[in-house]
């Protein structure tokens, strides 16, 4: 019984840190998409840096915790002004994934509030 407490705490603690970093990560993110900075692989690695340093992040969570979301030394990825494109893949360190996914909701919006306002309205009996 105890393996499986310490299984579902550990799994807790994990989960609570991933939420930690997606948030730090979005903020970062939205720095950068509200100056419509575009995602390149150097702007990644520097959000990525960013939030793995970010002192609040590093006090909540203990070290062993800490390195799990470190990218692997196995993994290389471009450091160039190119634009980020993972293609398919979904193998992607932690904090380039969050990055990526606020990139994708912030484009997605755009896109809708163009094609909204591309659409002409239709006026309303009740004037909305």
């Amino acid at each position: 019984m105890t393996d499986l407490t310490d299984h579902n705490l550990a799994a807790r603690r994990y989960q609570n840190a991933a939420r930690d970093l997606e948030h730090i990560v979005r903020g970062i993110a939205a720095r950068y998409i509200g100056q419509q900075v575009p995602l390149t692989w150097r702007l990644l690695h520097a959000i990525e840096a960013e939030a793995l340093a970010d002192l609040g992040f590093a006090s909540r969570h203990d070290a062993m915790l800490l390195g799990l979301f470190q990218r692997p030394s196995a993994l290389p990825y471009p450091e160039t002004d190119e634009t980020v494109d993972f293609g398919a893949s979904n193998a992607l360190p932690a904090a380039f994934a969050f990055a990526v996914s606020a990139y994708e909701e912030a484009s997605q919006h755009a896109l809708a509030a163009v094609s909204t306002a591309d659409t002409p309205k239709r006026a309303r009996a009740w004037g909305g």
